[in-house]
């Protein structure tokens, strides 16, 4: 059968960088850090006290008490995000057939917060479980999905993905294939994530996988830097509205970039560590090169998982290097979490939106807070240092990689 394109019609950001599309871009166009002391809980016996939070976030800007009470706060910042994404779509919700729209929403975690809470309770009572009704369909990670649907009427396929990290470039996958094989006209996709509390923090700072670089937090997220030590902890959502080309058309819709390739793979290596050689990186890039039906040298920019740990951006190259062979140093290669942080199962959705924007405004995004050059990682290569650099993208590319040895990446090509 032949397979339908599938387009973007839509975009909404909620990040540590921009509380909406247009503020995300200008930081990311300007070289800004979100990093910087946390807000929302006392880290003052933490080893680290700073991450990359969400900027004067007010719940009852969007939503009412009652509501509050059944939302966690990753759900609060899914709803947030795609309410923009929908408007910015242009989307008649009283014409369009709801049958045909679907959500695919991702979260690494979930309710984290929900989970700490009203355990944390219950360890402090006199154990009498009085547990909130909402605590379960509050936690877990499929109801933000759920909570879109409810919003909009739209009985399409609705679900969640979760491979850590990975988790919301899984999401735009299914949703890509949904369309392409006429399951669906319209998805909303995305993630959004809200780990940022004593449960998040505690865990990654004793797997010692975040920065603790407290006295320098606002350039503490350093991709390939020598002096790196850990990612940045982030937290948010990115929405986009991937739309049946077809569809898209009749309605007269805008259209910012078409997506062309998914591919995915595993490591089956380690719980937490990249393969030392990038084998499950090199193997999702031939994939999404191959659904996409094209050469390396077609790609013009990789935004790159690049999470500021010690080995993961030193896996990374080594297999942008066997991918795409002397073209690894035509691309421009960056790591946009040095300015978010890595917001987790929300990044994948987020690091998208980047690549649509870039490939929208002829700009790469720079890997800021880079001084010291590593050893062990090509000089040769491209990282878009510390300055964004102007090119004309006619194809990006964006990987994510998650604990579990999870990996996806998806192409964008501009629209033509």
């Amino acid at each position: 059968m032949e397979l339908k394109r599938v387009v973007v019609t839509g975009l909404g950001a909620l990040t540590p960088i921009g509380s909406n599309v247009e503020e995300f871009w200008n930081s990311l166009a300007n070289g800004v850090s979100g990093a910087a002391p946390i807000t929302r809980f006392d880290c003052s016996k933490f080893k680290t006290q700073f991450a990359c939070e969400v900027k004067n976030y007010d719940a009852g800007k969007y939503f009412d008490r009652k509501e509050v009470k059944k939302l966690d706060l990753y759900s609060q910042f899914a709803l947030v995000a795609a309410e923009e994404a929908v408007l910015d779509s242009g989307l008649k919700l009283d014409e369009i057939n709801k049958d045909k729209v679907g959500v695919i929403w991702a979260s690494g975690i979930g309710g984290l917060e929900t989970f700490l809470v009203e355990i944390s309770a219950f360890a402090k009572g006199d154990g009498t479980p009085r547990i909130s009704p909402f605590f379960v369909p509050k936690m877990i990670c499929d109801i933000a999905a759920g909570h879109i649907s409810m919003k909009y009427g739209f009985r399409g396929p609705n679900y969640a993905t979760v491979s850590a990290c990975a988790s919301s470039t899984h999401a735009l996958i299914d949703a890509f294939n949904l369309i392409r094989l006429g399951k669906a006209n319209v998805f909303v996709t995305g993630g959004s994530e809200a780990a940022i509390n004593e449960a998040g923090m505690g865990g990654f700072s004793s797997m010692q996988a975040i920065s603790s670089r407290n006295d320098e937090y606002k350039t503490a997220s350093r991709p390939f830097d020598a002096t790196r030590d850990g990612f940045v902890m982030g937290e948010g959502a990115g929405s986009i509205i991937l739309e049946e080309y077809e569809h898209a058309i009749k309605r007269g819709a805008k259209i910012y970039a078409e997506l062309v390739g998914g591919g995915m793979s595993a490591d089956a290596y380690h719980l937490t560590a990249p393969h030392p050689e990038g084998a499950g990186a090199v193997l999702v890039m031939h994939n999404v090169l191959e659904d996409a039906n094209l050469k390396p040298e077609d790609i013009d920019y990789i935004n790159v998982h690049g999470t500021s740990t010690p080995l993961g951006d030193i896996a990374e190259p080594k297999a942008i290097k066997k991918v795409f062979g002397d073209h690894a140093y035509k691309l421009n290669i960056s790591s946009t979490k040095s300015m978010t942080g890595h917001l987790l199962g929300a990044a994948g959705a987020v690091e998208a939106m980047v690549c649509i924007l870039a490939i929208k405004n002829g700009l790469v995004p720079p890997t800021i807070n880079h001084v010291h050059p590593d050893p062990e990682i090509d000089s040769k290569l491209n990282l878009t240092f510390n300055v964004a650099q102007k090119r004309d993208i006619k194809y990006a590319l964006s990987n994510t990689f998650g604990f579990g040895g999870h990996n996806s990446s998806v192409i964008f090509k501009k629209f033509e």
